[in-house]
C-alpha cells in the first residue's frame, strides 16, 4: 500500500468538507489525515489529505475528486517536492522534580511549552510525523493527560501556485 498526499483548492462555501469527505466514504476509501483551512484568497480553501492504497485506487480518487462541483485544482505532493507539516498540543502531568526533565525534552526537538500549571504543562510542536511520534515516544516515561495532533498541511516546494493552475 502507498501513501499519497493531496492538495485539493475548493471553493470556500458551506458543505464542502462534507461533499469531499463524503467521497471517499461512499466509496470506502480510509482517510489517514485532512486538513482544511482559507487560503490566502478567502474564495478558496485548501484540503490537505493523506490516502492509502495501490496504484490503481490512488489515480481513482484523485479523478473522482477533481470531478467534484467545488473543487478547483488536485495536486499531489510529491516526495521530495513537498514541505508537510503536522501540529501537535500534549498536556503532561508532571511534578517539581519532572519538570526541568520535559523541559530538557522539549527544548531538544524546539518545543514551545504554551502552559504551565501547578502539577501539568502543555507543550506545542510542529514537525513531519517522524519528529512528532519521537517526541510522544520519549514522552512515554510521563503521564501524558492529553494529546491532539492537526493532521497533516503540505503545500509544494517552490514558487508554483495552484491559483497558476487554474488558468
Amino acid at each position: 500500500m502507498k501513501k499519497r498526499v493531496l492538495s485539493i483548492l475548493v471553493d470556500n462555501t458551506a458543505g464542502v468538507l462534507s461533499r469531499v469527505s463524503g467521497l471517499f466514504s461512499r466509496r470506502g476509501y480510509s482517510i489517514d489525515s485532512l486538513t482544511v483551512g482559507e487560503t490566502e484568497n478567502p474564495a478558496y480553501s485548501r484540503m490537505t489529505v493523506v490516502v492509502q492504497g495501490d496504484d490503481q485506487v490512488l489515480d481513482q480518487i484523485e479523478k473522482q475528486v477533481e470531478k467534484l462541483e467545488d473543487v478547483r485544482c488536485v495536486k499531489v505532493l510529491k516526495h521530495g517536492q513537498r514541505v508537510c507539516r503536522e501540529l501537535i498540543l500534549i498536556t503532561v502531568a508532571v511534578t517539581a522534580e519532572e519538570r526541568p526533565e520535559v523541559v530538557a525534552i522539549a527544548d531538544i526537538f524546539r518545543a514551545k511549552i504554551v502552559d504551565v500549571g501547578i502539577d501539568t504543562m502543555m507543550i506545542e510542536l510542529t514537525g513531519n510525523q517522524n519528529k512528532l511520534n519521537a517526541f510522544v515516544k520519549l514522552l512515554n516515561g510521563y503521564a501524558i493527560m492529553e494529546m491532539v495532533r492537526t493532521g497533516i498541511a503540505g503545500l509544494s516546494r517552490g514558487a508554483q501556485d495552484m491559483f497558476e493552475e487554474m488558468d
